[in-house]
């Protein structure tokens, strides 16, 4: 690992941190949003000051800067970047000291972690989803919206991991052949064990999923229906773990990775009007508004936090165990009462 190297060998301090975040599995996402915060920080610094002879005053003149330019969530986000970068290079030894320290402990602004978000009605989304007709983009759209699950977990499904109760379908693929599929047909099963640069099923990823235990999530008839015309035109994949999902474009028969499902929904929202360029997360709708969407409305047609913890995979052990043991009667029942309906 790079961090390893002696200190004086660290020519490009934020590209050394860069690659670091590589190593422990960050997203190219997430790396590209500390580099443009870290190189601005970096052209922020008076000329012959740079990042490691940097003081607190420095990072505080630069987090003042950022104010009145950028909202003070986003404010208190680049510090928390430059904050672990300076942590980080301390503790590796690049770095003598972290000056963020300080600024943190003066700051007022803090991080949103819940922003106001554009509030779009069922019917609303369902005209959406009328307009997304190609087959793989409507296959995509649907499965976010039906499930809740992040966008990486929707790229790491295999056809394994999918099981529908279809005669059709069978016949061509074997779906759902995962053990915890076996007495639960038209399920989607999300693994915990997929991970950036780790092999899962003979393929090395290129996102990780962020949950902690696996989860069963109910296919309704809908997302059955949506997946089979998908199924019916989807490229033989180019990887032996037969990826769910695969590109029918560019990377042809390639599994889809989370920027090009991105690619996908920013297309449609644009078309709609729920997406705009330099627009933040209370405005553009993207595959984590389809979350957001999914948590709010199953939650309020359920009034069972619980049941919709446990699909969106974020709950602790004892109340997982419970919705799995219980899984036909709480979770499968509950899911087809209350799950809102996106197709005509």
């Amino acid at each position: 690992m790079s961090s390893t190297r002696a200190p004086a060998e660290v020519d490009d301090p934020v590209a050394y941190f860069l690659e670091d975040l590589t190593y422990h599995g960050k997203t190219e996402r997430t790396r590209d949003s500390y580099e443009r915060v870290l190189r601005r920080f970096e052209s922020f610094l008076d000329p012959g000051t740079t990042p490691a002879s940097a003081t607190h005053r420095d990072c505080m003149a630069f987090v003042h800067s950022l104010r009145g330019d950028v909202a003070d969530s986003t404010v208190a986000t680049y510090a928390a970047y430059l904050h672990r970068f300076y942590g980080y290079m301390t503790e590796v030894g690049v770095f003598e000291g972290n000056p963020m320290t300080l600024v943190m402990e003066e700051m007022d602004e803090t991080v949103d972690k819940d922003p106001a978000r554009r509030d779009v009605s069922i019917p609303a989304m369902r005209e959406f989803v009328a307009g997304v007709r190609h087959p793989l983009h409507r296959a995509l759209v649907v499965t976010l919206l039906k499930t809740g699950m992040r966008v990486g977990e929707l790229c790491n499904l295999d056809l394994r991991d999918l099981a529908i109760d279809d005669e059709e379908v069978e016949a061509a693929y074997a779906l759902g052949t995962r053990p915890a599929l076996a007495d639960r047909p038209n399920s989607l099963y999300v693994t915990p064990d997929a991970a950036v640069g780790e092999e899962l099923n003979g393929e090395v990823r290129t996102a990780s999923n962020k949950r902690k235990r696996a989860t069963v999530i109910p296919v309704d008839e809908e997302l059955a229906r949506t997946l089979k015309r998908w199924l019916a035109v989807r490229p033989d994949g180019a990887s032996a773990a037969d990826p769910l999902f695969v590109g029918t474009a560019e990377g042809w028969g390639e599994r889809l990775d989370p920027q090009a499902v991105r690619h996908v929904v920013e297309r449609h929202a644009r078309d709609a009007g729920w997406y705009r360029t330099g627009g933040g997360a209370a405005e553009n709708v993207t595959p984590h508004y389809f979350r957001h969407f999914f948590t709010t409305h199953l939650r309020d047609r359920t009034g069972d936090r619980g049941v919709v913890k446990y699909l969106r995979g974020d709950v602790a052990d004892d109340v997982i165990d419970t919705y799995t043991h219980n899984w036909g009667d709480q979770v499968r029942e509950t899911y087809e009462a209350n799950v809102y309906r996106l197709l005509g």
